[in-house]
């Protein structure tokens, strides 16, 4: 049976397939929450009776997930010894959680039938108000799910690709807070000033956000620093997430590919050296 996208989301409070009125104010809407901190938060954008489904099939592959337990800073990369100890190129912290691979998600799969509705991603593109944007061209990572278990989390970190739209699917029992400082660095200066006191907790910088399942989220993460809250209770945290980048045909690092996913394609390394702009990752 054909899985129809639509039939998940909440169309009378987010009508995304209709060109006119109602349409274009939810995106002026959210284009202003965009450009004011570069996230938006729409409640409730999958109908509630849905959620079930879409755990049933977080459910199913959740045991194809890469669980790594290291150690990381912000940017994925390796110590820099001639650098301040404070510095946030050398400030690690304990990352343990794991990514289903998008190649997980086929035909039969809802996750991938929302990211490949034609309504969904120009409804993306227009609230980020960008010209320049595309699906992420990484066969292991343009539709994932992150899961989390408890002692769990994501720590502070900046995403590879420009905009990652998350969607809620089911919460840990307790903990799992979306936290974040928006748009910290751009593409001509990494901030490093100001991301050290992010890391150093300074809660004049930081925004927290309870997403509930069904939410969906859309975001800056390669200039906003960010991180999720670590988690406690036996229930697993699952959030996918739909991933853009701002020029074609961009895929991961072959080093944040084998970290995230486990494995590293060809593609990883053919397209080793194709950036978008030239921070550090």
């Amino acid at each position: 049976m054909k899985i129809i996208a639509s039939e998940y989301v909440d169309l009378i409070k987010y009508p995304i397939h209709e060109v006119g009125p109602a349409r274009k104010a939810l995106i002026n809407e959210s284009n202003l929450a965009i450009k004011d901190d570069g996230c938006v938060v729409l409640k409730g954008f999958i109908k509630q009776e849905r959620i079930s489904e879409l755990v049933a099939e977080c459910d199913r592959v959740e045991s194809q997930g890469h669980r790594n337990f290291t150690r990381t800073n912000p940017y994925f990369l390796s110590d820099r010894e001639d650098l301040p100890l404070t510095h946030p190129l050398r400030r690690f912290y304990d990352r343990s959680n794991a990514f289903v691979p998008a190649d997980n998600f086929g035909s039969k799969s809802i996750l991938r039938a929302i990211f490949d509705w034609p309504a969904f991603s120009p409804f993306v593109k227009e609230v980020l108000g960008e010209e320049n944007f595309f699906p992420y061209a990484d066969p292991l990572a343009d539709v994932t799910v992150n899961l989390a278990e408890e002692g769990g989390g994501f720590p502070w970190h900046f995403d590879t690709n420009n905009y990652t739209v998350t969607l809620a699917i089911q919460n840990a029992e307790r903990g799992g807070d979306f936290e974040y400082s928006p748009m910290v660095r751009s593409l001509t200066d990494e901030n490093y000033e100001i991301v050290e006191k992010v890391l150093d907790g300074d809660k004049n910088l930081i925004r927290t956000l309870k997403l509930e399942p069904g939410d969906l989220q859309i975001f800056k993460g390669r200039y906003s620093l960010h991180r999720v809250a670590p988690l406690a209770g036996l229930r697993k945290r699952y959030v996918a997430i739909f991933s853009y980048v701002a020029e074609p045909g961009m895929v991961s690092s072959p080093q944040r590919a084998k970290e995230l996913y486990g494995r590293v394609l060809p593609i990883h390394l053919e397209r080793a050296g194709l950036r978008a702009d030239s921070l550090i990752d």
